[in-house]
């Protein structure tokens, strides 16, 4: 199985599809991206966190701040992103800022949990319209916040503490049971 194939069966397992660019970047990931020092400031890091925990939270396993997700999410853009798709995220982070300020006069990393969840319900509500409207072209970017969530998804289910507490997990080589019975609201397995 090639990278694209497993990062595909990821996403059908996590539920959600990942876009044309990230499997684009996943592909021709090279781990000598162009670099983009305004990735590596703290406070991107900073929101880029709060977000990511925001997304998955800690609860009776692991939130993404213990998989360090944020760190995951800025290497996945140094090193395999075009620099546009990079400006596209860094921009959309000002965005995230922008509208906590708005709508609750802090920054996002200020806010209470439940204040930083409703942010990010309504910018998630934006991205679900970009990608539905009808006159989307096929050259058209990519939503900032469609990068912070698949990003998310994939660094915490492929990190040690989300494939291990988050999902079932059987250590490789072990034996093939072909037939496992499942029941409601068991996890589902890792790969």
């Amino acid at each position: 199985m090639n990278r694209r194939d497993a990062i595909k069966n990821v996403a059908l397992l996590l539920g959600t599809a990942i876009s044309a660019s990230t499997l684009a970047a996943l592909e021709g990931c090279t781990g000598s991206g162009p670099r983009n020092y305004a990735l590596e400031a703290p406070e991107t890091k900073s929101i880029l966190a709060e977000i990511a925990e925001t997304i998955i939270p800690q609860t009776n396993t692991p939130g993404a701040k213990a998989a360090k997700v944020d760190e995951f999410i800025l290497t996945m853009m140094q090193d395999c992103y075009e620099p546009k798709d990079q400006q596209i995220l860094l921009d959309g982070l000002k965005k995230v800022d922008e509208a906590s300020n708005k709508q609750y006069k802090k920054s996002f990393v200020d806010l209470t949990a439940e204040e930083k969840t409703a942010v990010l319900t309504e910018i998630d509500k934006e991205r679900v319209a970009y990608n539905k409207r009808e006159n989307k072209q096929k050259e058209d970017p990519t939503h900032y916040f469609q990068f912070i969530k698949e990003l998310t998804l994939l660094g915490y289910f492929t990190s040690k503490p989300g494939a291990t507490e988050a999902l079932r997990y059987v250590a490789v080589p072990g034996k093939f049971e072909g037939c496992v019975p499942y029941k409601k609201g068991d996890k589902a397995w890792a790969m």
